[in-house]
């Protein structure tokens, strides 16, 4: 397994555990949007671009997410 495998098996399994623990707390949200960030650069420098696009916009939407997390809603 090369460098560039193991940086995406790893970016997609902290995506996949962040992911199922958005439950918990605010943070993993933010983790998820991490990891995400990580798998879009994954997909990119794979050569797989519409992967990477997909990722980073997956990164932007779970960050807005969690910046409104720890607001109270609006009316």
């Amino acid at each position: 397994m090369d460098a560039l495998t193991l940086f995406g098996l790893v970016a997609v399994s902290l995506m996949l555990v962040c992911y199922a623990c958005e439950g918990r707390g605010r943070g993993w949200v933010l983790g998820f949007a991490g990891s995400c960030a990580l798998g879009s650069a994954y997909g990119f420098l794979q050569g797989a671009w519409p992967f990477g696009v997909v990722e980073a916009v997956w990164a932007l939407v779970a960050w807005r997410r969690w910046l409104s997390a720890g607001r109270p809603p609006a009316r």
